[in-house]
C-alpha cells in the first residue's frame, strides 16, 4: 500500500468529521502494512478539548495491539499536528507520522513550532505534504462554509 492510500483513508474519516460538523481531520494507525484503527475529530460534539483524531488513533491502536508502544505503528492524519498530538505520538513512540496539510497556526513540525525536531530519546520519522491539496481544501471548504452559515 502506498502513502497516497493510507492518507484517503484518513480523508475518509475527515469526511466523517465534516458531516458531524466537526473541523474535518482524520487519522489512520497502520501495522504492518494493515489499518488497525481510525479516528476523527470529535471535540465540538463532545466537547472534549483531547478528542483529536491522532488522539484517538494513539487511543485505538494502543487497544489493539495491547501496548502503549506503538514503535512499529505508522500514523497517517490529514492535517499536521498540534504541539498536543505531538507529544503523545511522542510518548507512545510511534515510528512515522505523515500528514497532509501544513497547519501554520497549530503545527508542531512546520508551523508554529518544531516539536519533533527536539532530541527526544525516541526520534519519529515525519512528512508532510501528502495529498496536500485535497487535505488543504477540505479543511478550507469548511471553515468557508461555516462562515457563510
Amino acid at each position: 500500500m502506498s502513502h497516497e492510500y493510507f492518507m484517503r483513508e484518513a480523508l475518509r474519516e475527515a469526511d466523517k468529521a465534516y458531516l458531524k460538523k466537526e473541523t474535518p481531520i482524520g487519522a489512520v494507525a497502520v501495522y504492518d502494512n494493515k489499518i488497525i484503527a481510525r479516528a476523527h475529530n470529535l471535540r465540538e460534539s463532545k466537547q472534549n478539548a483531547l478528542l483529536h483524531a491522532e488522539i484517538q488513533v494513539i487511543d485505538k491502536a494502543c487497544k489493539k495491539l495491547g501496548t502503549w508502544r506503538l514503535e512499529e505503528v505508522s500514523i497517517y492524519v490529514t492535517l499536521e499536528p498540534c504541539v498536543m498530538c505531538a507529544g503523545a505520538m511522542i510518548q507512545a513512540r510511534v515510528k512515522n507520522v505523515y500528514y497532509g496539510a501544513k497547519n501554520d497556526r497549530f503545527g508542531a513540525h512546520q508551523g508554529a513550532t518544531r516539536l519533533f525536531d527536539v532530541p527526544f530519546n525516541h526520534p519519529i520519522h515525519i512528512e508532510g505534504g501528502i495529498l496536500e491539496e485535497e487535505c488543504s481544501s477540505k479543511i478550507s471548504a469548511f471553515f468557508k462554509n461555516l462562515r457563510s452559515s
